[in-house]
């Protein structure tokens, strides 16, 4: 689109209004910067107007307002053309103000963060605590209360546990239609306690659950939603700064949304800490109560099948990793990981090339294609770091790095660099825990 041609206003000339000269002594004349007026014998002044440059001098300094400035006809069209031009552009200026105080009125109206309690079967998802940490942090800094919302069947003590982890005050929707999770009612439930209390921030985990319920409300109610956050705080305009792994994680973008609310966003499970459950704490419980029958919901449940196989490792909750990547070098040496992990009562994890090789199943893998964890000791065994991986584990209380190339990215993030043959470190560790644990005198 091509901008519209700025009018450039004529000067005019400047000329005599007859019977109006009272010849003061040619200051008219004495102010032309160009000279071209003359006075003649009557002491009125005579100007060459086609020099004039229509500077107003003359017109200015005239005592007896007896000079003017002449326009052409097609000056003349141009000056109205331009004025039409300004009186546009001032009606444009009125409107954006009358947009921008509309928008702050409505920015106003919202306030509260807002932590969605993830639970099945009355049992809460780790995360939904995880959140009230920096949804507790967020609500300090603005100033604003942090609230629980909490949808189910018999799951009022779920107020209570989230009181313990920090919320002032929780909303209640419990009833039989939302004994099990469906897309369709917690929609509704979720955005009649948005319309009825207009939060400023809903905070819900990335888990299965939290991803489609998130972007069905951020739809329904016409917002933005950042997915996978990791990390979270405001600016001094209110504005919520979420920050999340882009383009392939190569970088960290920090995206806002500031001019819908509220204010929405998931984070994955692990990536914020959990704060200290405070036992005994109190809050006000807000019940509510939406107009929705079983019959009114498409989807049934008929069976609610655990997922996880006899034997699996959560890899996600586990405090002690070891995890190994393409310096590896085959599927038969994580056994290897595997003796160092079972002396420090862990698991063994992997990175996105190790699994890609196939030497361990995707599950085990760590990064932002994979799990996000946060154990108190993490030991990387021939693993460069790349941005995918460190995003999935750099929270970890205590890293530990080994790797043959000392400008491993790794050593970045790590508490403890080490540089060499992991084939010789990993053993001689185990070796040392083992002889620990035996009580020996280790020289």
């Amino acid at each position: 689109m091509t901008e519209p041609k700025k009018i450039k206003k004529p000067r005019g000339r400047a000329r005599l209004i007859a019977g109006k000269c009272i010849a003061c002594g040619a200051r008219c004349q004495s102010a032309c910067p160009v000279d071209i007026i003359e006075m003649n014998e009557a002491g009125e002044p005579v100007i060459l107007s086609e020099k004039c440059i229509g500077c107003l001098k003359c017109v200015k300094v005239c005592p007896a307002e007896a000079l003017e400035m002449f326009f052409t006809p097609e000056e003349q069209q141009l000056l109205d053309e331009l004025a039409r031009q300004q009186g546009a552009d001032a009606a444009a200026a009125e409107e954006v103000d009358e947009e921008a105080a509309a928008l702050a009125q409505m920015l106003a109206a919202y306030r509260g963060v807002w932590v969605f309690v993830e639970q099945t079967e009355g049992e809460p998802a780790r995360v939904s605590w995880e959140l009230m940490g920096v949804g507790a942090q967020l609500a300090q800094s603005l100033q604003t209360e942090l609230c629980a919302v909490v949808i189910g069947e018999n799951v009022e003590h779920l107020c209570h546990e989230a009181f313990a982890h920090g919320a002032s005050k929780a909303y209640l929707l419990d009833q039989p239609v939302f004994r099990h999770y469906r897309t369709e009612a917690y929609l509704e439930a979720c955005c009649t306690l948005i319309g009825t209390y207009q939060p400023e921030i809903v905070l819900m985990g990335a888990t299965g659950m939290g991803r489609d319920l998130a972007g069905a409300v951020a739809t329904r109610v016409k917002t933005g939603l950042t997915a996978d956050c990791t990390g979270l705080d405001v600016d001094d305009r209110r504005n919520l700064r979420q920050t999340r792994p882009a383009f392939g994680g190569n970088i960290m973008a920090t995206i806002m949304c500031d001019r819908f609310r509220p204010q929405m966003a998931t984070v994955r499970p692990h990536v914020m800490p959990l704060p200290e459950r405070q036992a005994g704490a109190t809050g006000e419980i807000v019940r509510e109560e939406v107009a929705l029958a079983e019959a009114d919901i498409l989807t049934k449940v008929l069976e609610i099948i655990r997922d996880k196989k006899a034997g699996e490792v959560d890899i996600a909750g586990a405090e002690f990793i070891v995890s190994g990547g393409r310096g590896m070098m085959a599927k038969e040496n994580f056994g290897m990981l595997q003796e160092l992990a079972d002396e420090l009562g862990g698991v063994v994890g992997a990175s996105r090339s190790a699994v890609d090789a196939g030497w361990m199943p995707h599950e085990r893998q760590v990064g932002q294609t994979g799990k996000t964890v946060r154990p108190k000791i993490y030991i990387a065994c021939g693993i460069s770091g790349a941005i995918q991986h460190l995003v999935g584990m750099q929270d970890s209380d205590l890293v530990i790095a080994i790797n043959r190339d000392r400008e491993a990215p790794i050593f970045d993030v790590a508490t403890y660099g080490i540089v060499g043959d992991l084939f010789q470190i990993v053993p001689a560790i185990t070796q040392r825990l083992r002889d620990l644990k035996q009580g020996k005198r280790v020289a």
